[in-house]
């Protein structure tokens, strides 16, 4: 990042390099010998920095690289927001005193204010006075930063941010206690202009920015919190033949444990007795629930529908599914660091131009400037550091972004972070979850057929009204049809559910079942050839189909499947047209991902992939240099949401989605995607000019305050022109940025 590169290493680079998984500490910068480690290390938090992921310590602090504040490495569900508070204090405390210096500076440019500003012998003094907290405690840490920046040979933003902010205190303390020093063409109305009010602002104006960045990293952690929370806390353990609940932390590999209908599945099994179906949306993204039986394999933290089982433990702790999924979210947070300011980068070069530029300055008119030397020296130095003062380029980027947000808001997109608005104009590539996002993510009936001789309402209205009794998604999605269509409900007696194949009851002295076909072949009800091929054409196209039979005679039969949202084809094609290539990846199996892929004209299908499936597809897109979007909803995206250059989530979606992605598409639809990438790309163009305005301005200014044109016609630039100059730029800067307001999306 920084042209002049140390052959030292950083403390970074020499405490790296301890394999061995334990716990160690480096003798000369204390921090810890472990590249590998996890959340905790002999009971102390891993603190990491997101851009930075080789600087790892046992303690809070700031990167000696970046400046950014260390963050938690991993998970806990306790949350520290120690930086944040006291960021959000000196802020507080800087624009309450910031905004009085600013008044009484100002007072002088207000033509109905200007006699009494000039009159008022007390206000440079008052403005002193108030610029001392505001510098030197509200904004410490970014001296602190600036400091270290130039200790590690790393400069960024927080240098140019200390040599600005610092520059303009100093020279104006000096102009108030030494007026009589200064020449006579750096006067003016008699007194030599002060900056306090430009020191107080910019550094209350940086807080401002570093409290929204720790608020918006704050929420990251959040997903992680979420998906602990997620766990159960106990278990049924079976020793003996007596069952006894334990905390979850207490199961170990081989204990047998029973699962009681509705609750959630506590490790990860195999079920040795009983037969269920659960819930895996969390893990697989799909509403319907498996049906599971002896044998089968269960996840901890999926949920149980009806039926109970008695699993066996196969894995616990850290090596069950959920811990996993809590492990991948947190190196992908880790690994998908916010985008590197290009004002950071610029800076790298920019701030040792300015100081050569300053101290060429002080040189020239030291030795051949007119007397008194050393007064012109300094001012001239001096006014190129004003002039370079970061105001305009700190404010080139989160001007934009603060506008695009808004305007975001007003289009049904929730921008989280800066660099997720920044990469999405960027993406070559989108990952799309099938389940809730290309489709509604609740089963409907989307077909039925009726057997001659019986009347179509009839029969759905004994189905509607027979499976209104159960709580299966399936059964809720035929029970809709009373609602839908406007069916009578009928009165159901003698009402048994077998679970995972169908259910049986009476209405009107009459014997209904509602199942698959080899369930109720099983129970006396014969289905011919011709219905068989109908439902397997139509569960070629990814649709459950089930059948109704009226005393023991098939009646009818109803395909379920989950629709393609109306939007979804448009707002493809759209994308398609913007350059981005669309992957769907789904833990549905192939055949209905196929289906829906037809639909969509999708070209690539990964189909029947979980967590870390998805979150492997991205790596190996992100090393064939793609830069990967990913859209999804639930749960099992977490990691995929994560590991992207940027994620997007849907509203309708899990709250640990939206926690672990850049965007959230308010109105559950992808064409709000497509909006979202105009905006993004508009955000770039509008911020690449912001930092042309402030650059152009520094370009020109910083030559005419060193002095450049004194030689030729006499001129010199003061301190107070320059000021103004800078001022001028961040005008330039946020007009410039107002723009977006009325972007087309």
């Amino acid at each position: 990042m920084f042209p002049f590169t140390s052959s030292q290493p950083t403390s970074a680079d020499s405490c790296k390099g301890a394999e061995s998984g334990t716990a160690g500490t480096c003798s000369k910068h204390g921090m810890i010998l472990a590249p590998n480690t996890t959340a905790m290390l002999n009971g102390r938090v891993v603190y990491t920095c997101p851009m930075h992921p080789q600087i790892e310590q046992d303690h809070p602090g700031n990167c000696p690289i970046c400046g950014m504040a260390l963050e938690p490495k991993g998970a806990t569900l306790e949350e520290d927001n120690t930086e944040l508070q006291d960021m959000t204090r000196r802020f507080r405390v800087a624009a309450a005193l910031a905004l009085p210096i600013f008044l009484l500076a100002m007072a002088e440019m207000v033509p109905g204010l200007q006699r009494w500003a000039s009159g008022f012998s007390a206000s440079p003094w008052i403005q002193a006075s108030l610029s001392i907290p505001v510098v030197w405690w509200a904004g410490w840490p970014l001296f602190a930063r600036g400091w270290a920046s130039i200790r590690h040979r790393s400069l960024n933003m927080f240098t140019l941010i200390a040599l600005g902010v610092g520059t303009a205190w100093a020279y104006s303390v000096i102009a108030l206690f030494f007026q009589n020093s200064f020449p006579p063409e750096y006067r003016t109305h008699g007194s030599i202009p002060i900056y306090f009010e430009a020191a107080a602002v910019i550094t209350a104006l940086v807080l401002l920015g570093q409290v929204l960045e720790l608020r918006a990293r704050s929420k990251t952690s959040n997903a992680l919190r979420a998906l602990l929370q997620q766990a159960p806390k106990t278990a049924r353990r079976i020793v003996d033949g007596k069952e006894e609940e334990v905390p979850v932390d207490s199961v170990a590999v081989g204990d047998r444990l029973r699962v009681r209908p509705g609750e959630k599945v506590p490790v990860d099994g195999v079920i040795e007795e009983g037969r269920s179906s659960v819930d895996e949306s969390m893990i697989t993204g799909e509403s319907i629930p498996a049906e599971k039986k002896v044998g089968d394999e269960v996840t901890g933290a999926t949920v149980n529908g009806n039926g109970s089982f008695v699993m066996q433990a196969k894995r616990v702790g850290p090596e069950t599914t959920l811990s996993q999924i809590v492990h991948l979210v947190a190196d992908a947070q880790r690994s998908q660091a916010p985008i590197q300011r290009l004002a950071d980068r610029v800076s790298a070069w920019f701030i040792p131009l300015v100081l050569f530029s300053a101290a060429i300055a002080f040189a020239a008119w030291f030795f051949w400037g007119p007397d008194p030397r050393l007064v012109h020296g300094l001012l001239n130095a001096i006014a190129v550091l004003i002039i370079a003062c970061p105001c305009a380029l700190g404010l080139a980027t989160p001007i934009s972004i603060m506008v695009a947000v808004g305007r975001g808001a007003q289009v049904g997109v929730l921008i989280k972070n800066a660099a997720g608005l920044e990469t999405l104009g960027k993406a070559t590539t989108l990952l799309v979850d099938k389940t809730g996002t290309l489709t509604e993510g609740r089963p409907k009936v989307v077909w039925t057929k009726i057997a001659d001789g019986f009347s179509e309402s009839e029969v759905l209205a004994s189905a509607a009204s027979l499976e209104a009794q159960s709580e299966h998604p399936l059964a809720r999605a035929i029970a809709s049809l009373l609602a839908d269509r406007n069916l009578p409900e009928k009165q159901v007696t003698e009402f048994t559910s077998t679970t995972g194949a169908g259910v049986i009851g009476t209405i009107s002295d009459s014997r209904i079942q509602i199942g698959r076909e080899d369930w109720l072949q099983e129970n006396g009800v014969s289905v011919d050839e011709e219905w068989l091929r109908e439902a397997s054409s139509h569960r070629d196209e990814g649709q459950t189909v089930i059948f109704v039979s009226h005393e023991n005679r098939v009646s009818g039969a109803i395909a379920i499947a989950d629709p393609i949202k109306p939007s979804t084809p448009e707002a493809l094609q759209e994308l398609r047209r913007l350059g981005i290539d669309v992957i769907m990846a789904t833990g549905d199996n192939p055949k209905t991902a196929a289906a829906v892929a037809r639909k969509l004209s999708i070209q690539e299908v990964h189909a029947g992939i979980g967590p870390a499936g998805k979150r492997e597809l991205i790596q190996q897109l992100k090393r064939a240099d793609k830069t990967v979007a990913m859209a999804g909803d639930g749960i099992n995206d977490a990691p995929a949401l994560a590991e992207a250059n940027v994620g997007i989530a849907m509203s309708t979606g899990t709250d640990v989605a939206i926690e672990s992605a850049g965007l959230t598409l308010m109105k559950g639809d992808l064409r709000s995607l497509v909006r979202a990438v105009h905006l993004s790309r508009a955000t770039l163009a509008n911020i690449k000019q912001n930092l042309f305005f402030a650059f152009f301005y520094n370009a020109i200014g910083v030559p005419l305050a060193a002095g450049l044109l004194y030689p030729l016609f006499g001129w010199v630039l003061s301190p107070m022109i320059a000021g103004a100059a800078m001022s001028l730029s961040s005008v330039s800067v946020i007009t410039n940025a107002l723009r977006l307001r009325n972007a087309s999306l």
